[in-house]
């Protein structure tokens, strides 16, 4: 499958948190970095999520917001 999105990595599932709606899904992509991402529970099953497995992460957003203290 190609897409058009460039912000690609690939990661590690470290924790899945199943809600009746969402899941919250955290992703070690290395140097002690993590990632959190809430998909519906659904898509979290159909895509068979595991602790331990590997995923691709892609982002593609028309905002990315930045705030500094």
């Amino acid at each position: 499958m190609k897409i058009s999105a460039r912000n690609q990595l690939q990661g590690t599932v470290l924790a899945i948190t199943t809600g009746p709606v969402n899941s919250s899904v955290k992703v070690d992509i290395g140097g002690g970095n993590v990632i959190t991402s809430m998909i519906t529970s659904e898509a979290a099953n159909e895509l068979g999520l595991k602790e331990g497995g590997k995923v691709h992460i892609v982002i593609k957003a028309s905002d990315v917001l930045l705030a500094a203290d």
